[in-house]
């Protein structure tokens, strides 16, 4: 048995009543004021729930009803355009007035188009010179947790679960988040700074999909978690290995490439829609 977890800003009660009655759920109970659960729902009615979400522009997902936050172990999560709202690199771009050069690489990356670890290559070698210091006014000035991201790990954390950060951005801005938010783990690329500048290089090896696959399954192993304890964020292309490797791999105001392949999707509520599936 399976509850059909539905979320929006607003959610029709008409709304809940037809999706109970496609999913033949026996219970509709309040999560929060954005959040239902819909008890017993047939998993095998997904087209028809997924043909009325998309229509009324709802986030729902099927989560076994014996699974509760307690049960998830490693919550793993991209960090740009994931965990916060921008894309760090196109943002420093904007202090050598390059951002629309850069952006538009990063978008054709996370879209697929292009080889993320060539893309990433090309658009640091575009910010050699710029002073280290930018990437300081980038944190304070430009960087915003994603809606409901505290909330979110709030409650995965106090369940127990540990957390891990990887991003193919950079670790001047993982480390400062982990200390911030409290992260077991966070693992991205290195900038190269001499002299106070940028070189325009990485240091290492670039953080890319498969890297990002590898770490969740060497952190799953190493904890002992079964697949289904363990729950996986991203937006980008470079994301899908690993929201496939994960029990509950959710795109999260993704791009449409990952909205098709990952498992759940959050379009409408915020990173605490993610919780919420376990409560």
């Amino acid at each position: 048995m399976h509850r059909l977890v539905i979320q929006a800003p607003e959610v029709a009660t008409q709304d809940l009543k037809q999706l109970a009655r496609l999913s033949d759920a026996y219970e509709i109970q309040a999560i929060t004021p954005q959040a239902f659960k819909l008890l017993g729902a047939h998993i095998d009615n997904d087209e028809a729930v997924a043909d009325f979400c998309e229509s009324a522009q709802l986030d729902y997902a099927f989560i076994p009803e014996d699974l509760g936050v307690a049960d998830i172990g490693l919550v793993v999560m991209d960090m740009d355009s994931t965990l916060i709202t921008i894309e760090c690199i196109d943002e420093i771009a904007d202090m050598v007035g390059i951002k629309p050069q850069v952006a538009e690489i990063t978008a054709a990356a996370m879209r697929g188009e292009l080889d993320f670890k060539a893309s990433l290559t090309r658009r640091v070698a575009l910010l050699a010179g710029l002073e280290e210091a930018a990437l300081g006014r980038v944190y304070d000035e430009r960087l915003q947790l994603m809606a409901g991201a505290e909330a979110m790990l709030k409650g995965f954390h106090a369940a127990g679960a540990q957390t891990l950060l990887i991003s193919g951005g950079f670790t001047y801005f993982t480390e400062r988040l982990q200390s911030r938010l409290g992260l077991t783990r966070a693992i991205a690329n290195v900038l190269e700074i001499e002299n106070g500048k940028l070189t325009g290089r990485v240091n290492g090896d670039i953080v890319d999909a498969e890297r990002k696959k590898a770490e969740l399954i060497r952190y799953r192993e190493e904890l002992g978690l079964r697949r289904e304890q363990v729950v996986a964020m991203g937006d980008g292309a470079n994301d899908l290995p690993m929201l496939h490797e994960a029990g509950f791999g959710v795109a999260c105001h993704a791009k449409p490439k990952v909205q098709a392949e990952a498992p759940y999707c959050i379009n409408h509520v915020g990173l605490d829609g993610v919780l919420n599936y376990f409560r």
